[in-house]
């Protein structure tokens, strides 16, 4: 009867310890965010220009697409006595895709062609995008950046930290004597930056193991994609902060700085930083970078 009646006391203390907690959790003015890489295959006609904008959202909440007043990409080749200045400017002008999609795509309602022919792009052809939002113009600068094809990539046998791990062999050759920056995509929202500080001019082999399940028959496609060394820190930084998190570019971490500057004010807009600006600036990155894929069926 006493073993009874503590289960009940018990029973009963545990339903008056039923409190609701509310958590605070912190809230901040939302910031723009802009996905702005750019891959290109110099086999196509075109550079597949697409820049979607979001912004931050308070915690537990997805984030929500948003509208530019304006977009537009300047391009051209650095002038060899000011290369902070650029020669034979091209600009394109871009549209949204749809309504409420925040996705901005070369405006097919203007009076010129304003898509990128790949025809147009040199190793050292730098592009400027330049968006306007909520009264602000913020704008990014990033050199088009090659790499080289993937050699081969087949399937492995071993495993790192579990038996379910899938190894997958890729291999590429670096370019001698330059120095090279890369960023390989594993799908999945997977990626690794990696640079040719000892490979120089070699072709070197590594194992990248999948930790998730992949299914007999099941295709994954792996893509090598070139950088400066800018973009290289940003994803090298990127990636370390959002391991298993979804995606480098679904949740991008408030403490990893891209390269997207607020100009607001500011004349000229081909040279711009802003120093005295430390707390001003949206999150993501602009890159217009040469890409190379290949596909594998997992067995």
């Amino acid at each position: 009867m006493r073993y009874i009646y503590f289960i009940i006391g018990l029973l009963w203390a545990l339903v008056g310890c039923e409190d609701v907690i509310d958590v605070e959790v912190p809230t901040t003015n939302p910031r723009l965010i802009v996905n702005g890489l750019l891959r290109v295959d110099e086999s196509l006609e075109f550079v597949p220009v697409e820049i979607k904008v979001t912004e931050t959202n308070n915690f537990f909440e997805e984030t929500p697409v948003t509208q530019l007043e304006s977009a537009l990409i300047i391009y051209g080749q650095p002038n060899p006595d000011a290369p902070e200045l650029l020669d034979n400017l091209a600009t394109s002008s871009l549209a949204e895709s749809a309504p409420g999609s925040g996705i901005y795509i070369p405006d097919p309602t203007f009076d010129a062609d304003q898509r990128i022919r790949t025809t147009s792009l040199l190793p050292n052809t730098v592009f400027i995008l330049i968006i306007e939002h909520k009264g602000r113009r913020y704008a990014a600068r990033t050199p088009y950046s090659k790499t080289v094809p993937l050699d081969n990539l087949v399937q492995g046998d071993e495993t790192l930290f579990d038996e379910d791990d899938t190894e997958i062999k890729i291999s590429f050759t670096d370019i001698q004597d330059q120095e090279d920056y890369y960023v390989f995509d594993f799908g999945f929202g997977e990626f690794l930056a990696f640079d040719d500080q000892f490979i120089d001019g070699q072709q070197f082999e590594f194992s990248y193991f999948y930790q998730k399940d992949l299914e007999p028959g099941q295709e994954v496609e792996i893509s090598i994609m070139g950088a400066d060394q800018q973009f290289f820190n940003y994803m090298d930084l990127l990636v370390e902060q959002t391991q298993n998190d979804g995606g480098v570019f679904e949740t991008p971490a408030a403490t990893v700085r891209g390269n997207v500057f607020d100009i607001t004010g500011l004349d000229n807009t081909l040279i711009f930083d802003n120093v005295n600006r430390p707390e001003d600036f949206p999150l993501g990155y602009f890159a217009v970078v040469e890409e190379f894929k290949q596909s594998l069926i997992i067995e």
